[in-house]
């Protein structure tokens, strides 16, 4: 480190704290950053990783929004990695925060990488809780047309949910890397906060059910076959071991029964 760095104070309180500052090299994760394999961090760190599950518990909702068909269904963001995923904001803006992604160290301590993701202050409604710091776009539902080989043609429509909230929910996978409690709560709901840290630990999952606050794509009028599609980090501004499990896909036919594949 440069003696030049010594003399700012957050320098200072990271080393105090255990924790390294270093240079991501670019804010987006595209290559994996310093989780990527031929990076020189990366035999030193215990990178994340996230898994989205296939949309699940899906139905008809004709009551949300007064003459739409709205396809709901359920997401699983899964924490796979060899350590946690944890997001530090620090409030830059009057309801939004910068991200720092804070990646543990194999001998202790954390690495602290600067990234693209954002933190808001979002309101779900009083029927869902009010409002939450919540990371932007960390996933996004999608609807595709797809071919008689069921291969994704085109991008026919998005689900309109932005924002997340990542936390220990449900332990989906335990195992020795795995706390036996959670260790990231509930979203912080403080609008006066000026950091959170948000995230979920190794083999722990943040689940959304299909019937929360937009879990939907408007399928109002479409016919034929689609692929369900729900896409983590779609701009990579998170950094994890492996991107290639960013994203899960269900075929169905429009308009939506509840019978598997319904012929596609």
């Amino acid at each position: 480190m440069k003696p030049s760095a010594l003399k700012s104070p957050i320098a200072l309180i990271a080393l105090a704290a255990g924790i390294c500052m270093l240079p991501a090299g670019s804010a987006s994760a595209d290559g994996n950053g310093p989780c990527a394999t031929d990076a020189r961090q990366r035999p030193s760190l215990l990178c994340p990783d996230l898994r989205i599950g296939k949309p699940s518990e899906m139905y008809v909702d004709r009551k949300t929004v007064k003459g739409r068909v709205l396809l709901r269904a359920t997401n699983d963001i899964k924490s796979r990695g060899e350590g946690p995923i944890e997001l530090r904001g620090r409030r830059d803006q009057p309801r939004s925060m910068n991200v720092t992604q804070a990646i543990a160290r194999k001998r202790g301590g954390y690495a602290l990488f600067p990234t693209q993701a954002r933190l808001r202050f979002f309101n779900v409604g009083l029927q869902y809780g009010g409002a939450y710091w919540k990371v932007a776009q960390p996933l996004h539902f999608e609807l595709w047309k797809v071919n008689a080989q069921r291969r994704k043609t085109k991008l026919v429509k998005r689900g309109p949910k932005q924002f997340y909230c990542f936390r220990d929910l449900e332990n989906t996978n335990p195992g020795p890397r795995s706390p036996e409690n959670p260790v990231y709560p509930a979203c912080n709901q403080d609008p006066e906060e000026n950091r959170v840290t948000l995230g979920t630990s190794v083999g722990w999952s943040d689940i959304y059910p299909s019937t929360y606050d937009q879990q939907w794509i408007d399928v109002t009028g479409l016919e034929g076959c689609f692929a369900y599609v729900l896409r983590l980090d779609p701009f990579n501004s998170l950094f994890e071991l492996e991107k290639k499990n960013n994203v899960a896909q269900r075929i169905v036919k429009l308009p939506y029964r509840r019978v598997p594949n319904q012929g596609c």
